[in-house]
């Protein structure tokens, strides 16, 4: 699948800051906010200048590679099939002071992505992007070959779509560390992924 248009849904600094990086990559974005476009027109022209404003619908209709980023509190709030066949990022993670009570969030019993999946049933969704800060994701973008580039996990059950999320991300500005299934994305936890993702990176240098 080739991606040329990048939609993000959220346009906060995440969504802000992604946004610039696809323009960079070459990509034609559109990004969304609530409410209505006239609310964020002006900080995109001023923050992103390129990037549309649009309503959610328009971006979901005019791009191959959709990303969440969004509080997870949120994401309901989309229509479950509005993304149906599409390539979905799940840029998305727990934050109580946005979020609320974890429990009201999200069930204990699987991974934030799985449940997103769950939701968007007829999406073909993968994790990553979420892992860094907005600011970290800003400034750390490296080209490829860079000694102090960093890496970003991508994990989705579908081979093909973790592919092209992964080379997504490489474009970005990031080495993808592939992982097999969307219950990987857990890997992304605050208390597991430090030391995980650098054990792999070294890993790789190795070989």
């Amino acid at each position: 699948m080739t991606v040329k248009n990048v939609g993000i849904l959220g346009a906060g600094k995440v969504g802000i800051v992604l946004a610039e990086l696809a323009l960079a990559a070459g990509y034609d974005v559109r990004i969304s906010g609530s409410g209505k476009v006239s609310k964020i027109e002006l900080t995109i022209q001023t923050l992103v200048p390129g990037a549309i404003a649009a309503e959610n619908q328009d971006v979901i209709a005019n791009s191959e590679l959709i990303i969440l980023a969004l509080p997870l509190s949120r994401y309901r709030q989309i229509p479950a099939t509005a993304l149906d066949g599409k390539l979905v990022i799940d840029a998305m993670n727990y934050w109580w002071e946005t979020d609320g009570v974890r429990e009201e969030v999200l069930d204990p019993q699987t991974s934030s992505s799985e449940q997103v999946q769950q939701y968007f049933k007829g999406s073909h969704l993968v994790k990553t992007l979420n892992h860094m800060g907005y600011h970290n994701l800003q400034e750390d973008a490296r080209p490829n070959g860079d000694p102090a580039r960093k890496a970003l996990l991508v994990a989705g059950d579908e081979p093909q779509a973790v592919a092209t999320v992964a080379h997504f991300v490489e474009t970005l500005g990031f080495d993808p560390i592939s992982y097999p299934r969307l219950a990987d994305g857990i890997r992304t936890c605050l208390d597991t992924l430090t030391f995980d993702l650098i054990l792999v990176k070294l890993d790789q240098k190795q070989e």
